[in-house]
């Protein structure tokens, strides 16, 4: 299914690059550069405690019972989008959501989601008409790849991030949560959003670089080195997978 009806079929890649990263920004609007789309990385746990140091700061063992893993926008229009890291994604993901079951861990599943027509997007949201212009997200589906399981909870929201309009903080504070491991498409969209509200909110935040993407690599590495590493604890899919175990 061609979401973006471009008539040059050689552009396609490129116009939805383009288009992508403006519908995935934050709500800053700032429109973002392009560069070239670099895979991330599969990578496996390696042996050792389920600690980790990172610069100063050790990473202490999670309490399960105390601890979600939030996966934002694994979806399938999403996905569509990038076929070139797909894949990848999903593979690191589902080792990520499979780790997090075996550990007890509670993994919650978030997308966006509008009704046909539209309602909920305002004519002055400006990532919201973009979305309505394109069809996009009216019915799509979490990623079968990534396994989601019958009593793991589907949150839907209207807006980029997926705490806004939605109870999740409610059913994570009812559960007792006050640790969330989040990874998501699109780090400057999703990610960005919800771990910035996470973090007003006083959860302890871990971050999964291997399992979050952006089109414009340059500005996901420096979220990860600035915003979110002030915010979260950033891990490789194989730390993350370490602490797991």
């Amino acid at each position: 299914m061609r979401y973006f009806p471009f008539p040059a079929v050689t552009r396609l890649d490129q116009a939805k690059d383009r288009v992508t990263r403006k519908l995935m920004t934050s709500s800053s609007g700032q429109e973002l550069n392009p560069t070239p789309l670099m895979s991330p990385r599969i990578e496996s746990a390696p042996a050792g405690p389920a600690t980790r140091q990172s610069g100063n700061t050790q990473v202490p063992a999670i309490v399960p019972a105390h601890t979600a893993l939030v996966v934002m926008h694994y979806q399938t229009d999403i996905i569509a989008l990038f076929p070139a890291v797909a894949p990848t994604l999903l593979a690191n993901t589902r080792k990520l959501c499979d780790a997090a079951r075996n550990k007890g861990v509670s993994v919650y599943f978030a997308k966006i989601q509008f009704s046909p027509g539209y309602p909920e997007v305002s004519p002055l949201n400006r990532n919201g008409q973009g979305i309505k212009q394109l069809g996009l997200f009216v019915d799509d589906a979490i990623s079968p790849e990534l396994g989601k399981q019958a009593d793991e909870p589907l949150i839907i929201a209207h807006r980029a991030s997926v705490f806004f309009g939605t109870d999740l903080k409610a059913r994570l504070r009812a559960q007792g949560i006050d640790t969330l491991i989040m990874v998501g498409i699109a780090s400057t969209g999703v990610v960005l959003s919800s771990v910035a509200y996470a973090s007003d909110a006083d959860f302890r935040l871990l971050t999964v670089k291997d399992c979050c993407y952006d089109p414009d690599q340059i500005v996901h590495d420096h979220l990860f080195s600035t915003a979110f590493d002030s915010r979260t604890m950033v891990l490789s899919l194989a730390e993350a997978l370490a602490l797991l175990a």
